[in-house]
């Protein structure tokens, strides 16, 4: 099984409405990062679940962050990287969040 299918498309965010322009690795909205449980393994659409992945944490990593995003319906949990066009206030915002998932 492949792990990776770039998958290019554009989609209006299903949490913001925001219109978003993919380029094959886009998996979040860049205005409010949130995302949907679309896949199994990155690009593939394979997952049936289909529910709204929000936003609970961010960490630094590198010169970049990882968003840990979790699905409101099966609870699955899935991290990415960030991008350069990610609204950096969103970023922070949920970095602020993170004390109460890391125990910090």
């Amino acid at each position: 099984m492949k792990a990776f299918t770039k998958t290019v498309e554009d989609f209006n965010c299903a949490h913001c409405g925001a219109v978003v322009h993919g380029n094959g690795y886009t998996n979040h909205c860049p205005e409010c990062l949130w995302s949907r449980h679309v896949d199994n393994n990155p690009g593939d659409r394979a997952a049936t679940c289909g529910g709204m992945m929000r936003p609970i944490a961010a960490e630094p990593d590198g010169d970049k962050f990882i968003i840990t995003h979790k699905c409101e319906i099966c609870g699955k949990t899935k991290r990415q990287k960030t991008s350069d066009n990610d609204n950096i206030d969103a970023i922070i915002e949920i970095s602020r969040d993170n004390s109460f998932i890391f125990g910090k």
